[in-house]
């Protein structure tokens, strides 16, 4: 297959993004925005702060402007997905991140209201499968912590009932269910998370344990009585990371039905700078010989430009360089701090660098580069449609319905 018709098989095929963190709230950075963003800077809010007012004003510039919704809708249209599975929470303090939660879900569901059936919010395997036969683009709403719930099981009912269908239970530090990644110590679920992994079954909600300790992971197997999921991580057989994912849990988990999707962040595929997709591809593989073809996806965890997740907004070099500088608790630039401790649980030794960025992927448009990736290093055209969409909705239609 060339390039050329790796493009087109791209733009035909039911794609998902297993991961897709600012699906609708890092996307849209128009020109009204950039205005704001100025005002903000000379007013001497902090990254953080600024952050959080662009993503209402995203918000309410879909909602009231059609030039914005065009520019929103294009961006989807080049990246060539189909459905995509957005963050609405995620590495916040305990105290505020149920409010923050409410209002990431209220936003979104404002921007697909307002989007008049452009955007869908994905509830079941069967609005996948109609998103892509009307040509239109479909969000999935996931939580990458589950402190929102607090210590009330109720609340995951709640959340469902507001268009929640993916949890992960933890972000990289602990929290009342287990321990993630990147905690000094790499325990597994509580009897708390013993509970919500149990109460999400009930809901038949998936559970996803990318950010997770490995004895997390280990332990949801254990307990779950549905396929678990990783949306968004990579192999440590290839390239070892906190964030990565030892061969013997991704084959486990594909033992039991799940999905591994596999995320596009420069410094967790390589441990050197100068990351390119062929990098990323090599994970693919690995995955793919460790846990079958049926099980492996793509959640690329990529918005903006930068080395990590980052999001479309072009915050100035005053504010540090790009959006990393918060991750860490010693932050040199106190306009960017976020309090004294930093809920990401980043360190630098994690590689999220300027210089870790991966060369032909580094924003949400640059999608169909990771196709003709695949395409180029031999995969058919039927391998492609499970990785790029089928084996999600797969795991999606067996967990979900």
């Amino acid at each position: 297959m060339t390039p050329d018709e790796a493009l087109r098989f791209h733009y035909g095929l039911l794609v998902v993004d297993s991961q897709q963190p600012g699906a609708t709230s890092g996307l849209l950075f128009n020109d009204a925005m950039r205005a704001a963003l100025d005002e903000y800077v000379h007013q001497g809010k902090t990254r953080h702060e600024i952050r959080k007012l662009l993503q209402a004003m995203a918000a309410r510039e879909v909602q009231t402007s059609a030039e914005a919704r065009r520019e929103y809708m294009e961006l989807w249209e080049a990246s060539g997905v189909d459905v995509a599975s957005g963050t609405y929470a995620g590495p916040e303090p305990p105290e505020t991140a149920f409010e923050t939660a409410l209002t990431a879900i209220s936003q979104a569901r404002a921007m697909i209201d307002a989007l008049g059936g452009q955007l869908r919010l994905v509830l079941t395997a069967n609005d996948i499968e109609r998103v892509h036969r009307d040509g239109v683009r479909g969000v999935i709403f996931d939580f990458q912590d589950t402190t929102p719930f607090g210590g009330d099981l109720d609340r995951i009912a709640l959340f469902h009932n507001l268009g929640l269908r993916v949890v992960q239970l933890t972000y990289n530090l602990r929290n009342l269910v287990g321990d993630g990644c990147t905690e000094r110590y790499n325990t597994g679920l509580t009897y708390f998370g013993h509970a919500v992994v149990e109460r999400l079954n009930e809901l038949r909600m998936l559970v996803d344990v990318s950010h997770c300790s490995q004895q997390v992971g280990w332990d949801a197997l254990e307990v779950s009585n549905s396929p678990i999921v990783v949306t968004h991580s990579t192999s440590n057989a290839v390239c070892y990371h906190d964030r990565g994912k030892d061969d013997d849990l991704a084959r486990a988990i594909a033992q039991r039905g799940g999905f591994f999707g596999v995320a596009a962040i420069g410094g967790f595929i390589r441990d050197r700078a100068g990351a390119t997709l062929d990098h990323f591809v090599d994970h693919v593989e690995h995955l793919v010989d460790v846990m079958g073809i049926d099980h492996v996806g793509i959640g690329c965890d990529k918005c903006g430009p930068g080395p990590g997740t980052e999001s479309n907004i072009e915050f100035p070099e005053s504010l540090g360089p790009f959006d990393t500088s918060y991750l860490y608790k010693a932050d040199p630039d106190p306009r960017s701090a976020r309090g004294d401790f930093s809920w990401a649980g980043f360190r630098p030794e994690h590689r999220l660098r300027d210089d870790h960025r991966i060369d032909g992927f580094d924003r949400f448009t640059d999608w169909p580069n990771i196709t003709v990736k695949l395409a180029e290093r031999g995969f058919d055209e039927d391998e492609l449609r499970k990785l790029l969409g089928l084996n999600y909705l797969r795991v999606f239609r067996e967990v979900v319905g």
